[in-house]
């Protein structure tokens, strides 16, 4: 507090202030990144608030201050500090793909799509564009839309498979098992074993009331990951298709068990912001590479 108080409070004339400006922004900016390093946020956004009233065009320190943001679950304010970086960088391909995030991040889906809008005006062939584009038509639930979003993204990257899964995922919400399917089949003959891709493969199955093979697939589930409460309820639901009432039941008190100890929506909405900010590297914000 006292730090705060030598540079913003007492009696100082601005003269007299002027010559430190440059260096005090620089003291606060630097503390400010060390205190995002140590996840001090609070303190983090002191800083970086602080040091932006010295000098409010670094784009960089406005970056920072978003992390911290969102670091603090505060995400309307994250995304207000973006939208002035993207308002100086509209051409910057990086700013608006950390804009969508955020808006996804906050489940507001509208302002995730006009962001992916603008971003298709710089760069018509960017994968993650469609992407993201494609997550905010589902979220609207325009599912057609999503299909062709990530139709373009597959087409120029046909590798893509955080892509192709979701427009599985989209395919069998629509009704389109059996195109639904070529991809769950295309992923696991490139990442066999993955727990969602065998989930998505499971759910295909099911929806084809193919119980058997279903059930088979919510077991690989489930070898990857012992803990997924959505296996083991859909695969009391095949299992029971089958006349395995007893299985069927235990899949379901496992489940029940589960949602019981697992996090509430808040703590899983918080959890989900912490991993963001654990990501190793920051967000390239001042290039496209």
């Amino acid at each position: 507090m006292n730090f705060f108080r030598a540079l913003f409070g007492g009696n100082k004339s601005k003269k007299e202030e002027k010559p430190n400006e440059s260096k005090n922004f620089d003291v606060l900016k630097y503390d400010g990144v060390r205190a995002l390093k140590q996840h001090q946020f609070d303190y983090a956004v002191q800083c970086f608030v602080h040091a932006l009233q010295l000098k409010s065009d670094d784009l960089e320190c406005r970056d920072y201050l978003s992390q911290a943001y969102i670091a603090l679950g505060d995400l309307s304010q994250a995304y207000e500090q973006l939208q002035l970086i993207a308002d100086a960088r509209p051409d910057n391909v990086a700013v608006l793909l950390r804009l969508a995030d955020v808006a996804y991040m906050m489940e507001n889906y509208t302002a995730m799509a006009d962001v992916a809008e603008k971003a298709l005006l710089v760069d018509d062939n960017n994968v993650q564009i469609y992407y993201y584009y494609a997550k905010a038509c589902r979220g609207l639930g325009d599912l057609t839309n999503a299909i062709a979003m990530l139709t373009k993204a597959l087409k120029l990257k046909d590798d893509f498979d955080t892509a192709r899964l979701l427009r599985g995922e989209v395919l069998l919400e629509n009704g389109d098992t059996d195109e639904a399917d070529e991809d769950a089949d295309i992923l696991l003959a490139r990442i066999e074993g993955n727990e969602d891709v065998c989930l998505l493969k499971a759910r295909v199955l099911k929806a084809k009331c193919d119980a058997a093979n279903a059930e088979n697939m919510y077991n690989k589930v489930l070898e990857a990951n012992p803990f997924c409460i959505e296996a083991f309820a859909e695969r009391a639901i095949v299992r029971r298709q089958q006349g395995n009432e007893d299985g069927a039941k235990d899949d379901e008190a496992t489940a029940e068990e589960m949602r019981a100890s697992a996090p509430q929506a808040d703590e899983g909405i918080e959890q989900k912001i912490k991993e963001k900010m654990q990501q190793a590297d920051p967000y390239k914000v001042f290039n496209n590479d």
